[in-house]
């Protein structure tokens, strides 16, 4: 079969009820329980489908967090178009984490086990590096656009500014989960201020 050919397969409707069934058994039963076998029950095709589309778990694992990071990336791109201030600017930060938190944990789960995973794997390693790379990347963009728009004041340089507030964000969502009985407005508080601090300089 061609290149051309399995690629425009894997943006068909069985590809996308595997990925989605991927997803939710990763986040009910954590990698080693999201086997070949409960994803092809709940996507309700054959395993050897997924044999043939993706080859092994991981690379499915890879193609899940592939497409959560665009829909992520995408989202926040149109949350951020309008924003005219720096108060705009991470009022829709903010409320993409709660957000996620809230309506999506299953993001941040998959983002630990894929870590956990990696350290044993070198090719899931390299391609969740790619995955960040892209992320960040884009989100850099975004930043810079909204400096060239007056929007923002940048105190560090797109990319790095990028890559602290992924780890900010993501370390945060993982504590709110893991206590989702305790306030966690403080750690909102906190990282508004360092947010502005690197978002407004001057």
């Amino acid at each position: 079969m061609e290149a051309g050919t399995k690629e425009r397969e894997l943006s068909g409707e069985k590809v996308e009820r595997i990925v989605e069934a991927m997803r939710d058994s990763v986040a009910a039963r954590g990698i080693a329980g999201a086997t070949f076998d409960h994803v092809s029950r709940e996507a309700g095709v054959s395993r050897g489908l997924l044999h043939y589309y993706f080859g092994t778990k991981e690379r499915l694992l890879v193609e899940v967090l592939r497409r959560d990071a665009e829909r992520r990336v995408a989202r926040l791109d149109e949350a951020l178009a309008p924003a005219k201030t720096v108060d705009d600017f991470i009022a829709v930060l903010v409320a993409s984490l709660e957000d996620m938190v809230e309506n999506d944990p299953g993001f941040f789960m998959l983002i630990v086990e894929l870590f956990s995973a990696s350290r044993r794997n070198p090719d899931m390693r390299d391609a969740l590096a790619e995955l960040y790379d892209r992320s960040r990347r884009r989100v850099s963009d975004i930043l810079r656009d909204k400096e060239r728009a007056g929007v923002l004041s940048l105190r560090f340089d797109a990319e790095a500014v990028t890559s602290y507030l992924f780890a900010s964000g993501d370390g945060a969502a993982i504590q709110m989960l893991a206590e989702p009985q305790r306030d966690h407005t403080p750690i909102i508080e906190v990282g508004t201020e360092v947010a502005r601090f690197l978002l407004a300089a001057g």
